[in-house]
């Protein structure tokens, strides 16, 4: 795919849809479903969403009274196991364990991440927003491809974000290691990864039928900007001076449910059907970003977030960084 595939569909949803709109008429009884982050945020609406409709839901859980707690409040089949993105250890062991106890897994959502934190090593010395929102999801992944092509129909969705558009994957030095750090930039690269990672994903399940698809969710105020200071929220224009969400944030944010819904429509939806690797926004197909709109900040996908070519580099890497690791 390339950036001539993001073409809308007007799929009659919108930015505001919610999860429950988007899952009218789903059923997904039988279904088994992982969601990485499940239990605050995006993901536990995600979570909500897949068990309302009937999926079983495993939710790897890094912090587990915090789980048990929020994840109380949900009806269905809500499952949790040990594991942590930034520990490759608990993430083979994760996937081990899902290998042994599950016979299919239909949906795998790649929600669980970290945005402009200070910088931190993880792993083998990764720079940790690459290393957590790519590669631990790239670990997971490589898990479980097993069950994901003996599995019918089933569907991966890795949430990216606009933040794509802050920075190309640092080919000459991913990690940070030569070059001063910058929080946005590491932050805009990973987001970059997550986009080439559906791509490349989506063309290794062609053969046993699965799809992959990146989702940008939204601006949406989740325990994501934890690592932001008031002032910085406020110079970016997402607070008022009072500390309260400004009038853009008011106008242009998200519920967490409406948040959650293009992803919940980009994991169930038939009209996804023949459409791999695209990125979606607001429950459709994104289109390409347009240099001349006034919203070409906040709207569409770059072109260098939906390249075979990249994507296929980072595959590479990302084999060669886990293989070292």
């Amino acid at each position: 795919m390339s950036v001539a595939d993001q073409v809308p569909i007007q799929s009659g949803f919108h930015a505001k849809s919610t999860g429950a709109e988007v899952l009218s008429g789903i059923d997904l009884s039988g279904k088994t479903a992982i969601v990485t982050g499940g239990y605050s945020g995006l993901g536990l609406e995600t979570v909500r969403g897949l068990a309302s409709r009937g999926a079983t839901v495993v939710v790897p859980v890094r912090s587990p009274d915090k789980a048990r707690e929020t994840l109380a409040s949900i009806a269905g089949d809500v499952q949790t196991a040990p594991m942590d993105l930034a520990d490759l250890s608990t993430v083979r062991q994760f996937a081990a364990s899902i290998l042994e106890s599950v016979s299919q897994l239909d949906l795998l959502i790649n929600n669980a991440g970290i945005m402009a934190c200070p910088e931190a090593r993880v792993g083998p010395e990764w720079e940790s927003q690459f290393g957590v929102n790519h590669m631990g999801h790239f670990a997971l992944c490589q898990g479980l491809l097993p069950l994901l092509k003996a599995t019918a129909g089933t569907r991966v969705v890795a949430l990216s974000s606009t933040g794509h558009k802050l920075s190309d994957i640092q080919w000459d030095d991913i990690q940070f290691e030569r070059t001063d750090y910058d929080k946005w930039k590491a932050y805009g690269q990973s987001k970059t990864a997550d986009a080439l990672f559906a791509n490349g994903l989506s063309r290794r399940l062609r053969d046993s039928g699965g799809l992959a698809f990146s989702v940008h969710p939204g601006g949406i105020f989740t325990p994501l900007q934890r690592h932001l200071p008031k002032e910085e929220m406020i110079a970016l224009g997402w607070l008022g001076d009072d500390g309260e969400p400004s009038e853009l944030a008011k106008q242009g944010f998200k519920t967490p449910e409406q948040g959650a819904s293009t992803t919940l429509w980009a994991a169930t939806s038939p009209q996804l059907d023949g459409k791999p690797g695209v990125y979606c926004e607001n429950c459709d197909i994104a289109a390409a970003t347009d240099p001349d709109s006034p919203f070409a900040r906040y709207m569409g996908v770059d072109p260098h977030a939906c390249s075979d070519d990249s994507a296929d580099r980072l595959w590479s890497v990302s084999e060669k960084l886990l293989a070292e690791a």
